[in-house]
């Protein structure tokens, strides 16, 4: 069956997926006390792999995908001392438009004590994909947060480049109602943009980590920049209360292995916390 055949099926349809999750710290653990889910939205249930204290959770997306027209809705919310893990079982697809724009919202909340570590696994936009995606992010003063995106622009295996469509992620964190960093990316697809320095470079993939929780020394930073043995660009930048790292290159394999070294780092750094990779990454 051709990926020309499943586009077509999967645009003859327009989901409205919801996801809204609400931890919360009882009797020494983190449980999730609310979880509504609408599909294709799911989530496993929970485990605890490094105790009870940190409850990891993956999301699953039934459909496999989305297209124009689909809207993903998610809501985060960990309450005062809770922690929580939160991935995805797959990559996440972006398909080719049928002429209406793809949208993702995700809405997270961290609340006094509280610590959450997003990391879903890539995001694949297939050429000719119209896709937009917001996520806000309140923290509380004394909560945690630690988030990447890892987007791969067009199928580069099979040789395709993104030439066509338009994508687009906002993203804005704030503490206590205090902006911390606003980030805005727009690439529309074509090949100017596809192979400016300005752009993509002639490179498939943009990925973005960011870490808020404590002034963050330089010695951290020149660790983060050390950790990088790759062949991409890449860049480590001061935040107020954390730091950023950005990646642009053509290999998942390199950038997850940063990411991932510096994603241990903040653990052993700031959070106490030993390496524990979630299972979902190593099938």
């Amino acid at each position: 069956m051709s990926s020309d055949y499943l586009e077509t099926i999967q645009a003859s349809k327009n989901w409205h997926g919801k996801l809204n999750l609400i931890y919360g710290y009882r009797q020494n653990k983190t449980q999730l006390i609310y979880s509504h889910h609408q599909a294709p939205l799911n989530i496993q249930r929970p485990f605890y792999p490094e105790g009870k204290s940190i409850c990891h959770s993956v999301i699953l997306h039934t459909a496999g995908g989305i297209v124009g027209g689909d809207k993903l809705s998610s809501s985060f919310c960990l309450q005062e001392d809770s922690q929580a893990l939160i991935t995805t079982a797959a990559a996440s697809k972006i398909y080719r438009s049928n002429g209406l724009q793809a949208q993702q919202n995700i809405q997270i909340k961290v609340c006094s004590g509280g610590c959450l570590e997003y990391l879903p696994q890539e995001t694949i936009v297939f050429d000719g994909a119209i896709y937009r995606q917001d996520t806000e992010i309140e923290l509380a003063k004394s909560s945690t947060f630690i988030g990447w995106e890892i987007t791969r622009f067009g199928r580069s295996a099979r040789g395709e480049k993104f030439l066509q469509g338009d994508w687009r992620s906002h993203t804005t964190i704030s503490q206590e109602g205090k902006p911390l960093w606003i980030d805005r990316q727009w690439i529309p697809g074509n090949e100017e943009v596809f192979h400016s320095p300005h752009g993509l470079a002639g490179n498939a993939i943009a990925a973005t980590l960011v870490y808020i929780g404590n002034p963050v020394s330089p010695d951290i930073i020149t660790q983060a920049r050390c950790l990088w043995t790759g062949v991409g660009e890449t860049g480590v930048t001061r935040l107020e209360h954390g730091f950023l790292c950005r990646y642009r290159g053509n290999s998942t394999t390199e950038v997850r292995h940063w990411f991932i070294s510096v994603w241990h780092l903040v653990r052993q750094s700031f959070l106490g916390r030993s390496d524990c990779i979630p299972r979902v990454w190593q099938i």
